[in-house]
């Protein structure tokens, strides 16, 4: 059997940058013969999370069935990518005591950036209250207090931040 794989969770508020630098993470990892698959979170609810809202109690099966799924691949020694919003530290902290190599990325960017870069034009509807529970507007985000790795996606580059991802799991950038 395979050592496992790292899973590198991304988490953030919408509109923080979480996809984007993780496919630009997993396009590097791939150039350097890494074994590596994503999990999107918007992606995943349409599959295997379809039919769960937003209560906290939805949300917190959706994170168990996303570290499910990525604690299997990386059993096999595959690198995950988890790009999920993982709004609650309780969330984190499951996904931190069942996946061996997990790896917590806050990705951090200031609610007025994520709302200028909003194109789906989410958080103007969860301000005119037609979206309820929209994480940073009427459902809590808990910014994590100890995250293995903090980026920036205001101020630090996709290359910068993708450095410091590869260096903390010792892959040569």
């Amino acid at each position: 059997m395979n050592s496992y794989g790292n899973v590198l969770w991304f988490t953030g508020l919408s509109g923080a940058g979480k996809t984007t630098t993780a496919e630009y993470v997993l396009a590097g990892l791939r150039k350097r013969g890494r074994q590596v698959e994503m999990l999107d979170g918007d992606e995943l609810r349409t599959t295997i999370c379809k039919g769960l809202g937003f209560s906290r109690e939805d949300r917190m099966e959706n994170v168990k069935r996303i570290a499910y799924v990525a604690g299997l691949l990386s059993k096999h020694g595959v690198d995950v990518l988890v790009s999920a919003i993982t709004p609650y530290a309780e969330m984190r902290e499951h996904a931190r005591k069942v996946l061996p190599r997990y790896v917590e990325i806050y990705v951090e960017c200031p609610l007025e950036e994520c709302e200028r870069r909003d194109v789906k034009g989410l958080y103007a509807k969860a301000r005119r209250g037609e979206l309820q529970r929209f994480t940073g507007i009427s459902d809590p985000y808990e910014i994590p207090l100890s995250p293995d790795i903090t980026i920036s996606t205001l101020s630090g580059s996709l290359a910068a931040n993708e450095a410091a991802i590869l260096d903390f799991i010792g892959v040569k950038a």
